[in-house]
Parts: structure tokens; C-alpha cells; sequence
């Protein structure tokens, strides 16, 4: 732990310093954020603000990973892996938004089929290289092997994730504060295993993140952008499935999976009802801002109930 601590300390200065010269890139490139127009009206006013800063997490953590896990553990490229490939996705993503003005960026199909096609391969890495397949379930003394089931939940637990925390991204601070929770939530949990360098790479994300939250609290200087929000929540899935304790993924990750609850509710009602809405706006961070809280306010109170929950999914893991 100790030595996951200092490698996260790294990586936040890493990033940190990063984070001033990556900011005025992106200016003179004109990568800013687009507001789309089914949005608040009252976040118009970040129209511009640069966006891919997902790039002063990812760059230091795979720096850090590549000097210091790897040496022990070749298994942590899977995790690396995927939040690289997560990352390019993102990237693309992002810059098709940015220059198409439009801030909706890859097609959905599109970007579903390669977010999919990402996950099956990082399943069948984790079944049939690493050799894992199990399932943790509280009070119970032993782990379930769920067969072939493995690949296709391993896979859906990935996308779902990376698209969940995507959804979350839309308030300064409040998928970087969540994520950082979350990570170290199965940082604690991969050390009770035993996992030391599992829990060096958890908590290097966490000082990349972070850092990133220096410059993304309110009102933020920099947007993580898909590149950091899908690389996030299907990194974050994958060291669930490392530990065996992703049953618990959706309460660690409750914040999570109430913003993407919420937009397939409210799509759902919609269609069903012919029009009418059961939220004021999706996903459930903008129907909070309708009803009255501030932006902080609705950042902080998710940071609140992120934490509660990372404290329940760790005693659950104990039990």
C-alpha cells in the first residue's frame, strides 16, 4: 500500500504539471468544448472551454504502469489495454465533435460496435489468459465459476461502464470525483486481496485524476472528454472483473449507474407515454439542476452518496 500510495503521489505531479501546457494546446488547436442545445441553457457559458483532458490522466498513468507494475506483473497490461483503446476511441470521438460543431461526435452504432468489439477481446483475455471467471457474492464463503455466462457479462459490464461515466461527465468535477471514489474503493479492495499491483494501478489513476479535477473544478478550465470519461468507466470495470468482486460494481459505481438508469428510463417513458418525460432532463445530474441546486451543490452531494456507497461495496467485500 505503501508503495501504491507514492507511485499515485507521482502520478498526480505527473499530471499536474501536464496540465497548464496541455490546457493552452488545446486553445491554440480551437479544441473546445461544443454545447449541444438540448442541454441547460445555463451551461452555454462553457461553450469553448478545451475538452480531452482525459490526456493528463492517461499519459501518466501508462508512464507510471510501464516503470513500475509491469516489472512485476504482466498482467496489468490488460487494464493498461483497455483504457488505451478506450482512450483512442475517445479521442476520435472527441475530435469528430469538435469539428463537426455538433458535440454528438462518433455515430452511436458505430461507436457501440467498437466499444463491444473492445470488450469481447478484453473478456476472452481475462477467461481463457489470466484464467479468471469467478464471481464473488456477499456472505457467500466461496466464488461462483459462471462458465461461458463470463464473456458476454465480462463484456457488457465494460461498455456499460465506459458509457455510464460517459453520461456522468457533464458537471465540473462530478465524473473525475466519482471515478477517483470508485478507484479507490477497488484500490482497498484488490489489497485485501492481495493484489498489490492491481492496487498500485488504482491508485495511480486516482493521482492522475486528481490531478485533473485541479483544473476541472468549478467553473472548470478543462473538460476530460471521452477520451477520459469511456477510458475511466471501462478501466474501472476491468479491474472489478481482476478482483472477482464485480458483483459489486453497481454499488461502488452507484452514481454511475443512476445517471445511465435514467436516461434509458426516461427514453423508455417517453416512447411509452408518447411524449411525456419522467425526469426534467436526463441524465439525473441535469434534472437536479432543473429542480434548483446549484451545479456544486448537485457535484458535491454525488460526491457524497459515491462515497457512502464505495464505503458500503468495501464492507460487503469483507463480509
Amino acid at each position: 500500500m505503501a508503495h501504491a500510495l507514492l507511485w499515485g503521489t507521482l502520478s498526480f505531479l505527473l499530471a499536474g504539471v501536464c496540465g497548464g501546457p496541455l490546457i493552452r494546446l488545446l486553445r491554440r488547436q480551437g479544441i473546445g468544448k461544443t454545447i449541444r442545445i438540448d442541454g441547460p441553457a445555463m451551461h452555454q457559458v462553457k461553450m469553448g472551454t478545451p475538452t480531452m483532458g482525459g490526456l493528463m490522466i492517461l499519459l501518466p498513468v501508462l508512464l507510471v504502469t510501464l516503470l513500475t507494475n509491469l516489472v512485476e506483473r504482466y498482467s496489468i497490461l490488460v487494464p493498461l489495454g483497455v483504457m488505451v483503446a478506450y482512450g483512442l476511441l475517445g479521442i476520435y470521438d472527441d475530435l469528430r465533435g469538435v469539428r463537426d460543431r455538433s458535440g454528438v461526435g462518433m455515430l452511436a452504432r458505430f461507436k457501440f460496435a467498437w466499444q463491444a468489439l473492445i470488450g469481447l477481446l478484453t473478456a476472452f483475455g481475462l477467461r481463457y489468459i489470466l484464467d479468471l471467471g469467478g464471481m464473488a457474492v456477499p456472505t457467500f464463503p466461496i466464488e461462483f465459476d459462471i462458465g461461458w455466462w463470463y464473456l458476454p457479462i465480462a463484456a457488457f459490464l465494460i461498455v456499460g461502464a465506459a458509457n455510464a461515466v460517459n453520461l456522468t461527465d457533464g458537471l465540473d468535477g462530478l465524473a473525475g470525483g466519482t471515478s477517483a471514489v470508485a478507484y479507490m474503493a477497488y484500490g482497498v479492495i484488490a489489497y485485501l486481496q492481495g493484489q498489490v499491483y492491481l492496487v498500485t494501478f488504482c491508485f495511480t489513476v486516482v493521482g492522475a485524476v486528481m490531478a485533473f479535477l485541479w483544473f476541472n473544478a468549478y467553473p472548470a478550465e478543462l473538460f476530460m472528454g471521452d477520451v477520459g470519461s469511456m477510458a475511466l468507466g471501462a478501466t474501472l470495470a476491468t479491474v472489478a472483473l481482476m478482483t472477482e468482486q464485480w458483483f459489486l460494481l453497481a454499488i461502488v459505481g452507484a452514481v454511475f449507474v443512476a445517471e445511465a438508469l435514467s436516461v434509458l428510463l426516461q427514453v423508455g417513458y417517453f416512447k411509452w407515454t408518447g411524449g411525456k418525460r419522467l425526469f426534467k432532463m436526463a441524465p439525473l445530474h441535469h434534472h437536479f439542476e432543473l429542480l434548483g441546486w446549484s451545479e456544486v451543490q448537485v457535484v458535491q452531494r454525488f460526491w457524497l452518496v459515491a462515497i457512502l456507497a464505495a464505503m458500503l461495496g468495501i464492507a460487503l467485500a469483507l463480509w
